[in-house]
């Protein structure tokens, strides 16, 4: 299991979950051309749309991702700071959707949450609803 250090540390932090913040997973693609280790051969690629119907912007800091292979139960964790390597600042009314990717050994699920603050400084969880990766042939 390899996990990657933040920067944006939730250790002292309290995080809230907001009303009006939400995240969804617009499509899950099975891409063998993209780069893969070979003890992860599988890449998926999954794009995300954070929408914030709150009355504050808010500043994507974090990422987590617990990503389980379905037959095995093996668990890997990642953890980085943004998202798709962005910091993206979304106003209220505002969405902003991206595109990243996740290498697997087998069939998993993967689920995650992103860590953000608002303008006055309050660290919030925006969590990212489970998917599954499942590989075809």
């Amino acid at each position: 299991m390899r996990i990657q250090r933040p920067v944006y540390s939730t250790a002292a932090a309290t995080l809230q979950e907001r009303e009006g913040i939400s995240a969804r997973v617009d499509r899950v693609i099975c891409s063998p051309a993209l780069d893969a280790p070979p003890d992860r051969p599988f890449a998926f690629v999954y794009g995300i749309t954070i929408h914030n119907a709150s009355a504050t912007a808010i500043t994507i800091k974090a990422r987590k991702w617990v990503i389980r292979e379905t037959g095995s139960g093996r668990c890997h964790v990642i953890e980085g700071d943004g998202v798709a390597g962005r910091f993206p600042r979304i106003a209220p009314g505002e969405s902003y959707t991206c595109e990243n990717y996740h290498v697997v050994a087998a069939d998993s699920v993967a689920e995650g949450a992103l860590l953000a603050c608002d303008e006055a400084g309050a660290r919030l969880l925006v969590r990212v609803p489970a998917f599954s990766m499942t590989i075809n042939g």
